[in-house]
């Protein structure tokens, strides 16, 4: 693996997802899917709760039984007076299959005009690539070059991801992005949700806007946690902009 001191920000696609359960209870999942949900879970579900309240508190991070609503991404680019700056766009649809063609056309934008391009993010190699390449399978998409990572060894892949950096090499320890961005001195993204009421704000409020901001302030939180690690000056405010 090349040392984060080898990255250079331009080179960055900083990303992260926002899932949900394809259904909104259990009651409401079809039969048979009823009966997979509890074989998927059956070795791992405690024994006080019931496959209902594990699909409530896991369905949306399992994407057999999930669904993507929201994509965010970032890249720093340099402005004309010399400015580091970071620029956000968000991809949100009820129709995944939408949101994740739209993603891919932007990928493929994207890897045109920044061919060595490193996929950023916080437990991106656990959980946002996987997920994104599951999903696109289920819909039948085909997965882009630059994010076929199978049989790769590590150093052979695209993929920067902060919480594998902060572990330097402790294999048993993970930390939360909240708890990473709190260590070293940067705003916490979590002041609205969190990722487990994401749920609620999607089925219930039906407020699209409001998952979108959460994800954004991830990939702002992702941003500045890398250039702590470069030992670079955290991006202010004003030089953040968020696209249409």
């Amino acid at each position: 693996m090349a040392n984060q001191q080898s990255y250079k920000p331009e080179h960055l696609l900083i990303l992260d997802i926002e899932t949900v359960p394809q259904y909104p209870s259990f009651e409401e999942l079809p039969d048979p899917w009823k009966i997979l949900w509890e074989d998927k879970i059956s070795k791992t579900m405690p024994e006080k709760f019931s496959a209902a309240e594990m699909y409530e508190q896991r369905a949306g991070i399992q994407a057999e039984f999930g669904k993507i609503i929201c994509i965010s991404t970032g890249y720093f680019y340099t402005d004309k007076a010399g400015r580091l700056c970071f620029r956000i766009k968000s991809y949100a649809h009820s129709s995944e299959k939408q949101l994740l063609v739209e993603f891919s056309e932007k990928l493929e934008h994207f890897q045109k005009s920044v061919p060595d391009f490193h996929f950023t993010g916080h437990n991106i190699k656990e959980f946002d690539i996987p997920y994104i390449s599951r999903r696109m399978l289920v819909n039948q998409m085909p997965l882009p070059a630059f994010m076929q990572f199978s049989g790769k060894k590590p150093w052979e892949t695209n993929l920067i991801d902060t919480m594998q950096l902060w572990k330097f090499g402790d294999y048993k320890n993970y930390t939360s992005l909240k708890l990473l961005a709190a260590c070293l001195g940067i705003a916490t993204p979590k002041d609205d949700i969190d990722g487990s009421k994401v749920k609620e704000v999607y089925y219930k409020e039906k407020n699209m806007k409001r998952i979108v901001e959460y994800c954004q302030k991830d990939v702002i939180a992702v941003a500045q946690i890398f250039l702590r690690f470069q030992h670079l000056p955290l991006l202010p405010s004003e030089n953040i902009f968020i696209a249409e």
